[in-house]
């Protein structure tokens, strides 16, 4: 056994189906190794996507996504992926190749400090220097990437390495890593204390982040809301730990939130910040989340709390695990009248929006798609315009939102659905994009071709940065820069090009129609929706 051939065992081990990746020749060797694996291997266009086709499938999955490639500008275009997925606590192995390990520090052809190059976008990253070691670092590896707050691991593999004869493989059962010790469990006097508060308080309510589904916590999160009749709202990352008409939800906050979310964070006198990082999109004035009220900041992550906003009661450990201790303790209260209270904020605070009737509307097109979609659908939002219309008008039912918040990478919606697709290939998956974003990863209609991914993309078309040019409204006086999307594809032609079928949707008329002919097959499909280059983010 090489080299190679123990890196490929060790995804066995870890039941791994799927890499996703771009060879070179200083990932060769592995690459030569996996072929008598059962291991499904996806040729991405671009190193960036096969780190958000990982992410994408660790999402579904929550296990961590796989992605292999090659050495210098291979490694280094993957590093916008594993960002994005490290600001999104996404678990993930990335797997480089590298040059000889005598070669290195010598700057030869495709060569690059790759471990230094992301040492601020990973949890941890090993150069493997001993073939003995490739047992144990990939056990570490995927420990370390799945455990504690969740995020990408690099193995950096030096070709001479890959080659090297293994003298006796075997894999680790169990890891024993002195410094890393996540706690899992909840500290019993402080979830004492947050009952405590709960018990005494008229107007709880729950803001819950991403990290509620990293932690698979889902179900805990609204068995906990309903058992004690607390409200909840989330952060873009949280969308989709509840369901959005379920009658506690009261929507996502922040500066692109619903008003009545953010009033009603404002003026609870308890407030459960659950798997959140507190950062500026959610809450952009820590100091008020802090006044007049109990603020409870329960993470894995020790080192977000208190880091934008001083918890009254700190309570560190896997979101999972402390929800299902509270379950047990003694306290409650209807909380009527505050619910009462939500519930006339959410009816008199919608915002009026004044569509063009020209053009699709944004807000009705994705609450119409939304009705049709299967109710355990994957709905995958790009960044940008599309991003947020997304967010305040897709209606999740039992299925699930996916974007990425933490970085707002453009082009993430394509890749990330192809990896969704490829986890939960019996469930519907839609991919939502601005015309920009689409164009940053339509080489990846290649790749549902070829692999037979029958993902569905909708573009969103307004022919400009519509989120750029918004700013850019509001900012500087319509002074508009660097935002034409002049040039761009024919769909209708690109489509062809691909032997993907086409729809195009020009304003709300035969609307349903469209959508109905959309969905009706698990078939790859495009659909393009002229949106007004005028029309605002008003959610």
């Amino acid at each position: 056994m090489r080299g190679a051939d123990a890196i490929v065992k060790c995804l066995e081990e870890e039941q791994v189906t799927t890499v996703f990746g771009y060879p070179g020749v200083a990932i060769c060797p592995f690459y030569n190794s996996i072929l008598k694996s059962d291991i499904q291997r996806i040729l991405i266009r671009t190193e960036q996507n096969a780190a958000h086709a990982a992410s994408g499938m660790a999402r579904i999955t929550n296990r961590p996504g796989v992605c292999a490639v090659t050495s210098g500008p291979g490694a280094t275009n993957v590093i916008t992926g594993v960002a994005t997925a490290h600001a999104d606590s996404i678990p993930m192995i990335i797997i480089t190749g590298q040059v000889n390990s005598e070669l290195i520090g010598r700057d030869v052809f495709q060569e690059a400090d790759i471990t230094g190059a992301v040492e601020s976008f990973v949890k941890y990253s090993y150069l493997v220097k001993n073939v003995e070691d490739i047992p144990r670092i990939f056990k570490e590896a995927f420990h370390i990437a799945n455990t504690g707050r969740k995020g990408p691991v690099l193995i950096d593999v030096p070709i001479d390495i890959q080659n090297a004869e293994i003298k006796k493989f075997s894999y680790p059962k169990e890891v024993n890593l002195r410094t890393y010790k996540p706690t899992v469990k909840g500290n019993v006097p402080q979830i004492r204390r947050v009952a405590m508060a709960l018990e005494t308080s008229a107007k709880p309510i729950i803001c819950a982040g991403g990290g509620v589904l990293t932690a698979d916590a889902g179900k805990e999160l609204r068995d906990f809301a309903e058992k004690y009749n607390i409200p909840v709202v989330s952060t873009m990352m949280g969308i989709s730990a509840m369901p959005t008409e379920h009658p506690l939800y009261f929507g996502m906050v922040g500066n692109n939130g619903k008003p009545y979310a953010n009033k009603a964070m404002n003026e609870s006198d308890v407030l459960l910040m659950i798997g959140a990082r507190v950062a500026d999109r959610a809450v952009s004035q820590p100091g008020l989340i802090t006044q007049n009220k109990t603020l409870v900041h329960i993470d894995v992550d020790p080192a977000e709390i208190g880091k934008n906003a001083g918890a009254t009661i700190p309570l560190v450990g896997d979101v999972k695990s402390i929800l299902q201790d509270f379950m047990g303790m003694p306290f409650g209260g209807s909380h009527r009248r505050w619910l009462e209270q939500l519930s006339f904020y959410r009816k008199t605070m919608e915002p009026k929006r004044t569509p063009n009737p020209a053009y699709v509307d944004p807000a009705a097109f994705i609450a119409m798609l939304s009705e049709k979609m299967a109710e355990d659908a994957v709905y995958v939002a790009d960044v940008g315009q599309n991003q947020i219309w997304s967010c305040a008008y897709h209606v999740v039912k039992k299925g699930r939102f996916m974007t990425t918040g933490g970085m707002g990478t453009m082009g993430y919606s394509i890749p990330a659905a192809i990896g969704a697709k490829l986890a939960a290939p019996d469930r519907q998956v839609i991919a939502v994009c601005g015309d920009g974003s689409f164009q940053m990863s339509m080489m990846e209609l290649a790749t549902m071709c070829q692999h037979h991914v029958p993902v569905k993309i909708i573009v969103l078309k307004n022919q400009v940065l519509g989120m750029v040019r918004e700013y850019q409204h509001y900012t500087y006086s319509d002074n508009y820069s660097m935002i034409d999307l002049a040039g761009s594809p024919d769909l209708s032609r690109l489509s062809a090009a691909y032997d993907i079928p086409f729809l195009r949707l020009e304003n709300m008329d035969g609307c349903e129609e469209t959508l109905d002919r959309f969905l009706e097959k698990d078939e790859s499909m495009i659909l393009e929706c002229l949106i007004d280059p005028m029309d605002l983010v008003v959610v």
